[in-house]
């Protein structure tokens, strides 16, 4: 039998057996499919770990507006300044140191009287007294002291006479807080404080 004989039986017997391989064009192509596929893997996992702080930041921007907003709620809504010896009992904004019903020096307009915010002599002491728009930036407590770990962060607060569903404009403030983060990120909220009885004082 000659040597090409013997290769032809050996191919023959082999092929029967389902002996078969893969040729380098098979290995390239699936090289191929799977750095394609892992790639996509890879661009998915960065981008998550890439935006896996901004929850943080998203906390922490509305944590910042809840506070503020709930600092300025909680003021006082007198028709006096609560320094003024009426405060808890006037019931406008008029002028009459005899009439405990009225002011008796000092009525409460829209915006501060001298006053600022986290000041340790004269402090905010009205609703009306954040009236601004009032920066905040650093971010602070309401006695004046910077919160840690919020560097990068700022708010703005704005309180505007607004009408309410039958309740006049001049007894009903509209504040809004707006905080920006980091990241770019603005986040707003809003709330409504109304006057009412009875009218305590700081």
């Amino acid at each position: 039998m000659s040597i090409r004989d013997r290769v032809a039986d050996l191919d023959y017997s082999n092929s029967r057996r389902g002996v078969f391989g893969i040729t380098l064009v098979e290995l390239l192509v699936f090289i191929v499919i799977v750095s394609v596929g892992l790639a996509g893997i890879l661009t998915v996992f960065n981008t998550v770990v890439r935006r896996s702080a901004d929850p943080l930041i998203t906390k922490q921007i509305t944590a910042i507006a809840e506070a503020l907003l709930e600092e300025v709620q909680l003021m006082p809504f007198t028709f006096c300044d609560p320094d003024d010896a009426h405060a808890a009992t006037a019931t406008s904004n008029t002028v009459n140191p005899a009439d405990p019903t009225q002011c008796a020096s000092t009525p409460e307009a829209m915006g501060p009287e001298g006053e600022f915010r986290g000041h340790t002599v004269t402090p905010f002491d009205n609703v009306n007294d954040y009236s601004g728009p009032l920066v905040v930036n650093p971010i602070t407590d309401i006695a004046g002291n910077s919160v840690p770990g919020l560097a990068g962060y700022s708010a703005s607060i704005q309180v505007v006479e607004t009408g309410l569903n039958g309740i006049a404009a001049t007894e009903s403030l509209l504040i809004t807080v707006t905080v920006s983060g980091p990241a770019g990120q603005v986040f707003a909220l809003s709330g409504l404080r109304t006057r009412y009885a009875p009218r305590a004082v700081p």
